[in-house]
């Protein structure tokens, strides 16, 4: 089987935002990165699919900047076989990344028997380049899936809906699966993997390569702000018992009329 897997780059959730000087996008020189986390799901699954189907390759892909492979490393060291990096910003929109993504997969020169991506991404949220995808490459597509089990030529995934409940489906391949947190637990790269990554392909393609322009991206960012500083809070002294009502009250009056949480 030809297993692909769509990763993401993210700034690290410790990192310190700060927009870029035009406002649009984020400064990017000083972030931390790391690979989305629902992909690491995605990452595992592929994995495991790999070891129950001998002869099986796992190939990551990415879109975005080559100052920093961390995504990609990560799942070559976690044990996939083959990498490729598409070159471009990292504000492109859910539809460009969606084509790249596409066009790096139909340049591989492998038939993809399924490809696998997190749910979304903890950066934006779109939730919408899996399904983006299965549409330019008219394949089923299932996601926020939480199990999955193969059987025959059919695959059974279990999809998380609100309320807790579950929706079963049968599909066959090749598929789009769009992981969710619970799937599986990803493993720990270990030393031998990472030093392996090192040694292992990837390839780099710039967009014209897989035929995405700038007419490709349907949405441009701008004004990109921090939030507004919360103001200061305030310190009641209640340790006057005579005073203890005056201060409740006072205290109430802010959260009614300020604050408006009454």
């Amino acid at each position: 089987m030809n297993i692909f897997v769509c990763v993401k780059q993210v700034p690290d959730t410790e990192t310190k935002v700060q927009p870029n000087a035009d406002g649009t996008f984020i400064e990017t020189t000083s972030i931390k990165w790391i690979m989305n986390p629902y992909d690491e799901f995605a990452v595992e699954q592929a994995l495991l699919v790999k070891a129950d189907n001998p002869g099986s390759t796992v190939t990551v892909v990415r879109v975005g900047g080559v100052k920093d492979t961390e995504a990609l490393r990560t799942a070559l060291a976690m044990g996939a076989d083959d990498a490729i990096l598409v070159e471009a910003n990292d504000n492109l929109d859910s539809y460009a990344i969606a084509k790249a993504l596409k066009g790096a997969i139909d340049k591989s020169g492998k038939q993809a028997d399924i490809v696998f991506a997190g749910k979304q991404g903890i950066d934006d949220d779109c939730l919408q380049v899996p399904q983006v995808l299965a549409q330019m490459m008219d394949l089923p597509s299932v996601s926020v899936i939480v199990g999955y089990e193969k059987s025959g030529d059919k695959i059974t995934v279990k999809r998380e809906v609100e309320g807790g409940a579950l929706e079963v489906y049968e599909v066959s391949t090749p598929c789009v699966l769009a992981t969710n947190k619970g799937i599986n637990t990803p493993r720990y790269a270990s030393l031998p993997g990472i030093m392996k990554a090192k040694r292992k392909p990837m390839q780099q393609l710039s967009l014209a390569d897989v035929g995405v322009s700038d007419d490709d991206q349907r949405l441009k960012y701008s004004n990109f702000q921090l939030p507004p500083e919360k103001p200061a809070g305030k310190k009641f002294d209640a340790t006057d018992e005579a005073k203890q009502q005056e201060v409740v009250a006072e205290v109430v009056k802010l959260l009614r009329e300020e604050a408006k949480v009454l």
